[in-house]
């Protein structure tokens, strides 16, 4: 049996397809590219047999077949924009986040850096849209274009946050500087929600671990800790501080499975109730300041008229 071109899943029978290059037919005739049928089956060669709208059938390729839905949308696209160039011309701040950031990093941790790209505004009048996100164009960098990172930063994503409160900057322009400048504008009582509703559905996935495997990912574990000591000092003082200061130790001992899970588990409960209480007291806002944001995005697009 010949080996079957490929392009996207395998189709089971019934599929609606649309024929791409136009192949004979089983009366002498021609099916045209653009005609539409079902997948009827497969012939011994791995070709499909497509039964047509007429009750004609053609043998076609995997990739000589679109799937109807996607069809018309294949026949329209357009070169998307060069995602690695976005982040190298148009990255505005940058940082280094993770072990290093929070402190407890050993010699074999990796350097994470996130990023913030503006992309230029006249690629957003095109129909194909700049991208929100970028993974590269290095080895453990990732950037998101600047309206991405403002629409989480505001929901109060701990990731977001971080890249923000890092004291390892390692790329900063006028407009980086701004957006750091905004940095309190993001934070609100919403951060309560974000970590402390994240650590307990992981904590969910990691008892189970526990319970089969007699060992959670202990690495995993201790940085779900981490961020309830984020929270709590975010709640308390209406500031994030990154690095875990005098919790280091106790930290990189739970990363090496040192301490009992009953410890470890008391550890977080008492946490959580901190944070209850924190947040009663706290003076953050309910909500984050998303008209100032909003604000200066709007600016930054203005100001980003005529660049390439």
């Amino acid at each position: 049996m010949g080996t079957m071109s490929v392009r996207g899943p395998q189709l089971p029978v019934g599929t609606q397809v649309v024929i791409r290059v136009a192949a004979p037919d089983d009366q002498g005739g021609t099916a045209q590219r653009g005609a539409t049928g079902r997948v009827a089956g497969v012939s011994p060669d791995g070709r499909y047999t497509v039964r047509l709208a007429d009750g004609r059938e053609t043998l076609a390729r995997r990739d000589e077949l679109s799937l109807r839905t996607a069809y018309q949308d294949e026949a329209i696209e357009l070169d998307q924009p060069d995602g690695d160039r976005l982040v190298l011309a148009h990255t505005i701040y940058a940082a280094v986040v993770g072990s290093r950031a929070f402190g407890l990093d050993t010699d074999a941790s990796d350097t994470d850096t996130r990023g913030v790209y503006v992309a230029p505004t006249e690629s957003f009048w095109s129909l194909a849209k700049p991208p929100t996100h970028v993974d590269g164009p290095v080895p453990e960098w990732f950037s998101w274009e600047v309206e991405r990172f403002c629409e989480l930063a505001l929901k109060a994503n701990p990731n977001l946050l971080e890249v923000l409160h890092s004291p390892l900057v390692v790329r900063q322009t006028a407009l980086g500087e701004e957006l750091v400048g905004l940095r309190e504008a993001f934070l609100s009582q919403l951060a309560y929600q974000t970590y402390s509703g994240y650590v307990l559905s992981q904590f969910k996935k990691l008892e189970a671990d526990f319970r089969r495997d007699g060992a959670p990912k202990w690495k995993h574990v201790m940085h779900l800790i981490r961020l309830l000591l984020a929270a709590r000092g975010l709640l308390l003082e209406a500031r994030l501080v990154v690095d875990v200061g005098p919790d280091r130790e106790r930290l990189l001992a739970l990363k090496r499975g040192e301490l009992p899970w009953d410890e470890v588990e008391r550890w977080r409960l008492g946490l959580h109730e901190e944070l209850d209480n924190a947040l009663r007291r706290t003076v953050l806002p309910a909500t984050p300041d998303v008209a100032r944001v909003d604000a200066w995005l709007r600016s930054v697009r203005r100001r980003s008229i005529g660049d390439t």
